[in-house]
């Protein structure tokens, strides 16, 4: 079944993608909590339409992610954690962290943008975290967790 896509679904696609899915997951899951419509050849039209309209305001803001890209270069965030004495963190160092930093740095960033590749960071060092600015824009931020 082709539907279109409302807003962004993790491991489907982005809002305004064409995707094919099962009967099942399209009318039982996607449909009703409002993410996606039927493909139907009225919405389609309707779909070609709002696309043409917006891609204007899209070029825009890609171009402000890539200006964000092209200031956050290079940058390498410290975030501080109370730590035992082998350097294993109390609790855990997550995406929440991450974006208080960069927000401390002036850039505007969701933790929802933010992306580590290890579940639970719970030991002093240096990892690298992935931001996506934009849909086409990501960019990998060095961190390091040290001890307070």
């Amino acid at each position: 079944m082709n539907i279109i896509l409302k807003q962004d679904v993790p491991d489907l696609g982005h809002a305004d993608d064409i995707v094919t899915v099962k009967d099942g997951y399209a009318r039982n899951f996607l449909i009703p909590q409002g993410v996606a419509v039927l493909a139907t050849t009225s919405a389609m039209k309707m779909h070609a339409e709002n696309k043409k309209q917006r891609a204007h305001k899209e070029e825009k803001i890609r171009e402000e992610a890539e200006a964000m890209k092209a200031k956050m270069e290079g940058t390498k965030l410290t975030i501080g954690a109370k730590t035992s004495t082998k350097g294993k963190i109390f609790g855990s160092v997550n995406t929440i962290q991450i974006a208080e930093s960069l927000n401390q740095l002036g850039f505007e960033i969701d933790r929802k943008q933010i992306s580590i590749k290890e579940e639970l960071i719970k030991e002093v060092g240096t990892y690298n975290a992935t931001v996506k600015l934009h849909r086409d824009v990501k960019i990998d931020i060095e961190f390091e967790i040290v001890s307070e």
